[in-house]
């Protein structure tokens, strides 16, 4: 099957380099080029013959400069994503990606003069990527209703799935994260978007990570049993910290399937975490005593305060998978990641990095130290089934 092509505009007032960067994109293939030689040109050409996927650009243009240029073409819907020629000062290229997202646009990244073929080549994957993933969020589902949530729950219709995680070293699975899926029997596998609001709102996630802990501690006995040692970790909503019924819940499905503390970690939200009370600290100290791993969760998407690594008992930080977006395009966020990295280790807290989509992602930061990561890049979510095959397969190969 034909793809569509890409549209790309190389808007340079140079036409020497304007003719080596239309080349270059020519030896990608399936590119439909365009071509300006200024801004205020770009916009005319874009008007009259549609909408560009990408545009090259300096972020210094003759007359029109580029922040115009993108406010009036985000205006007009003229083009979906941008990648800058040059190389812009770090915390300018950031704040330009902060202007382009408000505009409703997407960075791609920043490429060198004259340009690299291979540096073309993979920001037109992460086009290709993103604009799919893209896709996916726009799709509206609607949510189930409440009486459907219950039935659902006590039919055993929701499943637990599983998201690898990879150390970054020897590329071997050191762990999953357990997330929901729900099997539903007209409508098929249903993400979390159509359930997890209904469940908040009605006060049933504990049911949900109890059904979810039953599946996977199963599950890891299963594993146990052929030598395979498999680390879990559940996501914690921290209203379900306020419940004194939990940490025994735990404790009594642990001793239930056998399987020790320390395989399992549970992830909180840091933005869940902004004012704690007795009750929800009492709860951390005893997963915490029993043996559990406690994860501060999405670190560095809010307001952090590294006064919550020092008075709350985690011992592992989960950094934002912004953070993995941005390592390949800013020496701030490169700078950020090496730092919390060394901070984790210094305190004794394991380091994870979520959000991790390409192999340049994935070099880059273990260049940095980090030595746990997940993300598409690695593997999507799985089944039970699929879990076991990638291991039955790890072991006959």
């Amino acid at each position: 099957m034909t793809t569509i092509p890409l549209r790309v505009m190389v808007l340079d007032p140079c036409a020497l380099q304007r003719s080596c960067t239309a080349n270059r994109l020519r030896q990608i293939g399936n590119i439909e080029l365009v071509e300006a030689a200024h801004g205020r040109h770009a916009l005319d050409v874009l008007t009259r013959t549609g909408k560009a996927d990408i545009v090259l650009c300096e972020e210094q243009m003759e007359g029109m400069d580029v922040l115009a240029f993108l406010r009036q073409a985000a205006q007009g819907r003229l083009l979906n994503s941008l990648i800058i020629q040059g190389s812009p000062p770090p915390e300018m290229l950031r704040s330009i990606r902060q202007l382009v997202a408000l505009l409703g646009l997407r960075l791609l990244g920043h490429i060198d003069k004259p340009v690299l073929l291979h540096q073309l080549q993979g920001l037109m994957h992460m086009y290709h990527h993103s604009h799919v993933l893209a896709r996916e969020a726009q799709i509206i589902v609607p949510l189930a209703n409440e009486t459907d949530v219950r039935a659902a729950l006590a039919a055993g219709e929701f499943h637990a799935y599983y998201q690898p995680k990879f150390n970054l070293n020897t590329f071997e699975m050191c762990g999953v994260e357990v997330l929901a899926r729900w099997q539903h029997p007209q409508q098929g596998l249903l993400s979390p978007a159509v359930f997890m609001p209904i469940l908040e709102r009605c006060e049933l996630l504990d049911d949900l990570l109890l059904m979810q802990m039953q599946q996977a501690l199963a599950l890891e006995q299963q594993m146990r049993t052929t030598g395979v040692a498999l680390s879990l970790a559940f996501n914690l909503h921290a209203s379900q910290l306020a419940s004194s019924a939990l940490s025994l819940q735990v404790k009594a499905l642990l001793t239930h399937y056998q399987v020790p503390p320390s395989s399992v970690t549970f992830e909180l939200t840091e933005s869940g975490m902004l004012d704690v009370s007795a009750n929800s600290l009492e709860c951390l100290l005893r997963l915490r005593m029993m043996g559990c791993n406690l994860s501060i969760d999405d670190f560095g998407a809010g307001y952090s305060s590294l006064q919550r690594l020092c008075d709350l008992p985690f011992n592992e930080i989960k950094l934002d998978a912004q953070f993995a977006y941005a390592v390949t395009q800013d020496l701030r966020s490169r700078v950020v990641i090496s730092t919390i990295q060394k901070l984790g280790t210094s305190l004794g807290m394991a380091v994870v990095i979520e959000g991790i989509e390409t192999q340049e992602q994935c070099r880059l930061l273990q260049s940095l130290g980090c030595l746990i990561g997940q993300g598409y890049v690695f593997s999507r979510a799985i089944s039970e089934t699929q879990l076991i095959k990638w291991f039955d397969e790890k072991v006959s190969n």
